[in-house]
């Protein structure tokens, strides 16, 4: 890795050329390759123009399982640069893309479960890498192949909405967020769906090279340089649904209708005729998620619908959505999406 000095803006900083590996597949989705990459590609011209860097800071490599023409889930074709197995020791941050893949197209991807990789050479060079690079990432499906790999075990991650509960079933090792933009834990991210590796990379321009570089490239784009926690992937409920229980299902198509009612365990139980003990354990089976958690996630839910399109008073929403004290209703914006209702608000009530 190339070590420079320059000065801008009359101060001296350290310049470092860092070489971002994208590791790409068949099947693997264009935005989750191109997202990134067009965060990098503009930063490196903002910093020429601003006259902080005389060259590149960024060097976008595309990393196959050998060099040559890949096909993506869109159909377009990209160029890999190089093989994984050729680019060990210089890449600074390394990506995995998610994606959807065909039967057949590339052995060792399960296409039952469309971003589960089996090859274990890849496996164990993901695993040599987490040591050497300074960044290991994934954007969308991609987190099954760090899945696959064991890095996520014992560790916060989240991939695309739909696929979460995949990812909590087939890895219990791994603490599945759902609710997420991206996780941070020590030098690994993961990232939801698609888009979300736009954010991802945001975030990295930004420890790289500060605020005012990573908002200058957010708003050539045209993208917030932060999309708080708050906004969530999509709604909570859509990505929990009861597998394979018709009353369960009901019942949180009603839970998320009646958000203010008395929603306590033995009061569901009672609507689906079980014993609260029973309920509890079928619905954490069936969803992911315990009861206690699923109301709190559709009350959340309520709530940010009523801070969106409405100029009803925090005390009001509270009320309205089931939480009853807007302290408490903060702590859980807070818990579980990052950002309290003020700010919510603030950011996405027109």
């Amino acid at each position: 890795m190339t070590t420079k000095h320059l000065v801008a803006n009359n101060s001296a900083r350290p310049f470092q050329v860092r070489r971002i590996g994208i590791f790409i597949y068949p099947g693997a989705d264009i935005l989750d390759i191109a997202g990134p990459s067009e965060v990098f590609a503009f930063a490196n011209l903002m910093l020429l123009l601003q006259g902080v860097t005389k060259e590149p800071a960024y060097i976008v490599d595309i990393l196959a399982e050998q060099p040559g023409v890949v096909t993506t889930l869109m159909g377009l074709q990209i160029i890999a640069t190089h093989g994984y197995n050729d680019m060990s020791d210089d890449i600074d941050t390394l990506i995995i893309a998610g994606g959807f893949v065909p039967a057949g197209f590339f052995p060792g991807i399960d296409v039952g479960n469309p971003s589960t990789f089996k090859n274990p050479v890849l496996m164990a060079w993901i695993r040599t890498m987490s040591t050497r690079v300074r960044r290991l990432a994934s954007v969308c499906t991609g987190a099954f192949a760090l899945a696959e790999s064991g890095i996520l075990n014992g560790r916060r991650a989240t991939t695309h909405w739909d696929f979460c509960q995949r990812l909590m079933l087939d890895y219990p090792d791994v603490k599945v967020e759902p609710n997420q933009i991206f996780i941070q834990e020590g030098n690994i991210f993961t990232s939801g769906g698609i888009t979300s590796g736009i954010d991802l990379a945001l975030t990295m321009l930004e420890e790289d090279w500060g605020h005012d570089i990573a908002l200058a490239v957010a708003r050539y784009i045209v993208v917030f340089l932060k999309r708080p926690g708050g906004q969530s992937q999509f709604s909570s409920y859509l990505t929990t649904e009861a597998a394979s229980r018709p009353d369960l299902r009901e019942l949180q198509t009603w839970i998320m209708a009646h958000p203010a009612e008395d929603l306590r365990v033995e009061v569901l139980a009672s609507r689906v005729c079980m014993s609260p003990r029973n309920f509890a354990r079928l619905f954490l089976a069936e969803t992911g998620m315990t009861p206690a958690k699923y109301v709190e996630m559709a009350r959340i839910d309520a709530a940010r619908h009523y801070l969106q399109t409405s100029k009803l008073s925090i005390e009001m929403i509270a009320e309205k959505s089931g939480f009853f004290d807007p302290e408490r209703m903060r702590r859980s914006f807070i818990r579980q999406l990052g950002v309290n209702p003020k700010h919510y608000r603030d950011r996405f009530n027109p």
